[in-house]
């Protein structure tokens, strides 16, 4: 998931809205999630130079 589809603000302005938004999250509880198997190797790095510099920053 993108980090930015779950930093957004939400305004609720009416009754419907709220609904609409209580709904979306029951839903979403209700939906399993996805196991993930990581076929990779996996190093942790710490560095924040490192990582910058991965990310060309």
């Amino acid at each position: 998931m993108a980090t930015k589809s779950f930093m957004k603000n939400i305004v609720i302005k009416n009754r419907t809205s709220a609904n609409s938004f209580i709904s979306a999250l029951e839903n979403a509880e209700k939906k399993g999630r996805k196991k993930v198997t990581i076929n990779k190797p996996v190093k942790e790095i710490e560095n924040k130079e490192i990582i910058k510099k991965m990310f060309g920053v």
